[in-house]
């Protein structure tokens, strides 16, 4: 399924490589903003966050993580290129499980990048740029220092040098990690209220999970699920209780 386009990939040159490259990231930006933009209108009635206008430092910010979104990925594309990143292009089913498997290995690692990120000593050079926008619109989750844009990126880069990825369980996982981040970003909540109740979808991040960060620092570091959150006790107390309200009701609660 991959090889056709993988074997192109191998044999571009850098200058068809990196427009590509730098297209596709721009497509996800517009994709999240456009997409995001629409949801925020079907639920509107359910908005979890004052839905303001972008101000110019989010758009700077914005088009800024599109070209060191870019830059993550030629790197990422060097080291695959050079046989650092090893992948597979097989397809079976455990290449399928593999997206299963780098979204909890991922969300481990970035929960505990995201609490190191609210240390002291580190928060104001890197996390505290993203905080500014404490209400959570699909164009925050572009809004990011540099720095800790290109840590998350350094990250994911990392975790695939060691560990042997699919293409399946990349291409997966990136569109995953998209979806996941609009959720926490879209500033309205479009899961039921019976989310929270469900043995399984509970454990799973929604928008009023990444809202109550923005509000509440010291809660919420997870991306994906809430299991960090649950077992090293950094969950909101009132996430549950506040899962569903509207603006006027989350924000009532939410210094409590």
């Amino acid at each position: 399924m991959f090889e056709p386009f993988l074997n192109w990939l191998i044999d571009a040159s850098w200058a068809i490589v990196i427009p590509f490259l730098l297209l596709l990231n721009f497509i996800i930006l517009l994709s999240c903003i456009v997409v995001g933009n629409k949801i925020v209108q079907w639920f509107y009635k359910r908005r979890i966050a004052s839905l303001i206008t972008s101000r110019p430092s989010e758009i700077y910010l914005a088009l800024l993580s599109v070209f060191l979104n870019t830059a993550v990925t030629i790197l990422g594309y060097y080291l695959w290129k050079n046989d650092v990143i090893v992948l597979s292009t097989s397809f079976g089913f455990f290449d399928w499980i593999d997206i299963l498997f780098l979204l909890l290995i991922m969300d481990f690692a970035m929960y505990v990048f995201h609490r190191l990120a609210h240390l002291k000593i580190v928060y104001p050079l890197i996390h505290r740029t993203h905080h500014r926008y404490e209400d959570p619109r699909p164009i925050t989750l572009f809004a990011l220092n540099p720095l800790e844009n290109l840590g998350f990126g350094l990250l994911w880069i990392i975790v695939l040098t060691i560990y042997p990825a699919s293409w399946i369980g990349i291409s997966g996982y990136l569109f995953l990690n998209v979806v996941f981040g609009l959720i926490g970003h879209l500033g309205v909540e479009p899961f039921p209220n019976s989310w929270v109740k469900h043995p399984i979808l509970k454990w799973i991040s929604t928008s009023t999970y990444h809202a109550q960060h923005h509000q509440q620092e010291h809660y919420n570091y997870g991306f994906y699920t809430i299991i960090w959150d649950r077992l090293f006790g950094t969950l909101s107390p009132r996430y549950p209780s506040d899962f569903g309200k509207t603006e006027e009701g989350f924000h009532k609660h939410i210094g409590k």
